[in-house]
């Protein structure tokens, strides 16, 4: 019997009002049945019917029950996802024969219950349908072996990917842990280094108050250095900012004050006071409380304080700069938080640059700059999940740029979405890599320094778990990862 008249019959029968079904010989014409066998070809005959779906009708819906395997016998249907509300279409054929609905009906497993993505009939189609669970016992029967290979490559590629995407993250973590090692190393030891000279400075203080006191120096006056003491450490506390010219300029008047008024070493002196925001007429008010004899140890006991106060002020900048830091990894890591939460995007965002500070700033060669949207409001998210996405994409950025670039980090709105769009200025992505860069194992990384899943977890992230959508734009110079979040929960 010839295809020709096969599918005449197939047509003939289909216009019954009864059930069609195909016959042995017509489902051998259909690619996935062409080598079964005669027993096997009766058991489909008497069990699959055909159906005939109008344009526009949706024959599988995704995320309901699976319970039929589908194969196309004419007409032109087209595969979609829901993202975020909407159907993005992932795939349109009118090739006979392809197969859609319940395919991993053989599998004993959760996710193998409720269709995998919708499929709708774009032209007047018919299709053939295989109960699932029926389908399903019969084919172990048939084909136990093949059985076992499919469940065990299924089962493998889910194991595998669970322990590779387990490394990524460790590896992510072993990156981030050393850049934060190196922060904390910083302040720790410049609050070390403080704390020493500190204690210098202060026996150095109380050597030069006995020296003032043996000149038997006046109660009145006494009280006049005392109060100027207090002068010096408020302005000390509140000390401008100078450039190197402006801080030359000045160090050159409170040296030649000093010079003339015959204190020694006075070239190491006025650059302490000038750094504390003092000046020559602090100087002149020092002279004022302190007679000729007393000027000099009076100058000098207020240097020490100036600079007691000054490594105080270090010590505490320093400090801060630990807290800062530990409070960055504490909502990096999301510690003590609920999973789920709404959230401010500009909190994961600061923390995961912070962690990343040993690979920014001007000693790496990467500058940043941040362009935010502070007028975004909460969404509701996973944010440890989504500080991984902000892992992912500027570790990338920073690697693209191979130690010489700009990173850019941007929120907006786009569509009632909030927009999270990383940048930088490497050489670009390839079009036939572009691709391909969200499948998973997929990487352009020499060996041993990328698992290809970085991507791949931040498109399960946004996309399946945040109900977002993830794009890329790139050519030389320019590429932007832009993230796209509801702001509203997504029913799921």
């Amino acid at each position: 019997m010839t295809t020709l008249r096969l599918i005449e019959g197939y047509a003939r029968s289909v216009s019954t009002s009864a059930p069609a079904h195909l016959t042995p010989d017509e489902l051998r014409t259909l690619f996935l049945f062409a080598d079964c066998t005669d027993e096997q070809l009766a058991w489909v005959s008497e069990n699959a019917d055909v159906v005939e779906e109008s344009a526009g009708t949706d024959v599988v819906v995704e995320g309901d029950p699976s319970r039929c395997f589908y194969v196309l016998l004419s007409g032109t249907i087209a595969m979609s996802r829901n993202i975020a509300g909407d159907d993005v279409e992932t795939t349109r054929t009118e090739q006979r024969g392809v197969y859609f609905g319940a395919t991993q009906f053989y599998l004993d497993d959760e996710t193998a219950k409720s269709y995998p993505a919708s499929v709708r009939a774009i032209s007047d189609c018919a299709v053939l349908a295989l109960p699932a669970e029926e389908f399903a016992a019969q084919f172990r029967q048939w084909f136990p072996m093949a059985v076992h290979l499919l469940e065990g490559m299924v089962l493998g590629l889910r194991r595998g990917n669970a322990l590779v995407g387990e490394r990524e993250r460790l590896l992510a973590l072993g990156k981030l842990s050393a850049g934060l090692t190196h922060e904390l190393n910083n302040p720790a030891a410049a609050a070390g280094r403080a704390t020493d000279a500190l204690r210098d400075k202060v026996a150095g203080m109380r050597a030069k108050l006995a020296m003032i006191a043996d000149g038997k120096l006046a109660g009145t006056q006494l009280k006049k250095l005392v109060m100027a003491q207090d002068e010096f450490v408020k302005k000390v506390r509140h000390a401008p900012t100078l450039s190197p010219l402006q801080a030359t300029d000045l160090e050159d008047e409170v040296g030649d004050w000093l010079d003339e008024h015959g204190i020694q070493g006075g070239w190491d002196l006025a650059p302490v006071f000038v750094a504390g925001g003092l000046g020559v007429e602090d100087m002149e008010a020092v002279a004022t409380a302190a007679e000729e004899t007393t000027l000099e140890g009076a100058v000098r006991w207020l240097a020490y304080t100036v600079e007691t106060e000054s490594l105080l002020r270090e010590i505490l900048d320093a400090t801060t700069r630990i807290s800062d830091l530990v409070t960055a990894a504490k909502q990096y890591s999301q510690m003590d938080r609920a999973p789920h939460r709404w959230i401010d995007v500009h909190e994961g965002l600061d923390a995961t640059l912070v962690m990343f500070g040993r690979k920014l700033g001007e000693e790496s060669g990467v500058s940043i700059v941040k362009d935010y949207d502070r007028s975004l409001p909460t969404i509701p998210a996973y944010p440890a999940e989504l500080n991984q996405v902000w892992t992912n994409l500027i570790d990338n950025a920073i690697d693209a740029m191979d130690g010489s670039g700009t990173l850019t980090v941007r929120t907006g709105r786009e569509n009632g979405r909030v927009l999270v769009e990383i940048g930088d200025t490497g050489p670009g992505i390839p079009p036939e890599i572009r691709q391909r860069i969200f499948e998973p194992f997929f990487t352009t990384k020499p060996v041993g320094r990328g698992t290809g899943l970085g991507l791949d977890v931040t498109y399960r992230v946004v996309v399946s778990r945040h109900h977002g959508d993830v794009r890329v734009d790139s050519e030389p110079g320019e590429t932007r990862f832009q993230v796209l979040l509801p702001m509203e929960e997504v029913p799921e």
